[in-house]
């Protein structure tokens, strides 16, 4: 369902702001500093999860502001009319600005249950470096993408992560732990972990796939490969072997959060991180299309994406052939950039914003 309005309260440095988005592209444009991406943001917490910076919900409230933030987003299928929408909102309070809060037409709901109706995936300049530094970020990139088809993953995600800390917390305890809460713990890591591992490896097969099936073009193929812990085996059983060997270490050494995702160049056949600069954007921005026909295919609705600043690096040629395979593609794309000569690729109807001292207005 594409996003037909956003409404950003006290978030970030908007006070107040309201856009209406059309169906296709939505283009950002201001300067440096003008809260362009804090707007992408905003829509990126419409998911489940901690956004597209990572930051604490904390850091999100506007200084000087009451304390706290609201966002709501207005999700209408497209063609339909603002009465047939779902209204999805996030936020804090002052009183506890730590606490995220949800709500799904008014009603409270979970956090994982906003992925059942949008689906978001977005590239940052952050991630321009997502070859080269640590796998964790690489994880939480493949977990974006398996939960754009997969809802449940947050759910599986979350209660493994709860499962682990309280694992660690235990063994890392002086007084003996006790066994039986330890194996119960095991037991829930083992059956949320199985969950986790076949769905990152049923997409990396699938996108692999849809890889495959990109047409010929300037963004570079990427091969996809899942390394280090790999499932096999009794994981219960393998974590309760290692209780002294993960209370030495401070964290638990088997499961799929030691799990990385191999990128390669396939034309190169060179692993990602040796790639330079614009070839690792290239084969994020690959993988992104790949993963967006993917969905639509199974799915029958693409992803929303955010893509921060994504034309700043890209010459015209390959400017313009992005933009013609996101429109090709169909799906409500969020860009920024600070010139609007960025986007003048752009064929037809585009919703384009100018984003400044707090505001939003037509650009």
């Amino acid at each position: 369902m594409p996003l037909a309005r956003l409404t950003l309260t006290d978030f970030r440095n908007h006070a107040g702001a309201s856009i209406e988005a059309g169906d296709g592209f939505v283009v950002l444009t201001g300067e440096n500093g003008a809260g362009k991406t804090n707007i992408l943001e905003a829509v990126s917490l419409l998911a489940p999860g901690r956004g597209l910076r990572q930051a604490p919900l904390g850091d999100m409230a506007r200084r000087d502001g009451p304390g706290g933030f609201a966002l709501s987003a207005l999700l209408v299928d497209a063609g339909g009319a603002a009465g047939d929408g779902i209204t999805i909102g996030t936020g804090t309070t002052s009183q506890a600005p730590e606490r995220r809060a949800v709500r799904v037409n008014g009603a409270a709901a979970a956090a994982t249950t906003l992925s059942e109706w949008l689906s978001i995936v977005w590239l940052t300049p952050a991630m321009d470096r997502l070859f080269v530094e640590s796998a964790s970020g690489r994880r939480r990139f493949l977990d974006r993408l398996v939960l754009a088809l997969r809802p449940r993953h947050a759910h599986h995600a979350s209660r493994y992560e709860a499962a682990m800390r309280s694992r660690n917390k235990l063994l890392a305890d002086e007084r003996p732990a006790d066994p039986t809460w330890l194996e119960a713990l095991e037991a829930q890591m083992a059956e949320h972990g199985a969950e986790i591992a076949e769905a990152r490896a049923a997409l990396v097969e699938a996108l692999g796939a849809a890889l495959d099936a990109q047409p010929e073009g300037p963004f570079a193929r990427a091969g996809l490969a899942l390394e280090g812990w790999t499932p096999g085996g009794d994981l219960a059983a393998a974590l309760a072997a290692g209780r002294a060997r993960d209370a030495a270490a401070g964290r638990a050494l088997d499961g799929p959060h030691r799990s990385d995702l191999a990128v390669t160049h396939r034309g190169k056949a060179q692993p990602a991180a040796l790639c330079s600069t614009g070839e690792q954007k290239a084969l994020l921005l690959g993988i992104v299309l790949a993963h967006a026909d993917l969905v639509a295919a199974d799915i029958g609705r693409r992803p929303l994406l955010l893509l921060d600043e994504v034309a700043a690096h890209l010459d015209p040629r390959r400017r313009a052939a992005l933009f013609a395979r996101l429109a090709d593609g169909g799906g409500q794309v969020w860009m920024t950039g600070t010139e609007a000569s960025l986007f003048a690729e752009i064929e037809g109807r585009a919703t384009r914003l100018l984003v400044g001292d707090g505001g939003v207005m037509p650009a």
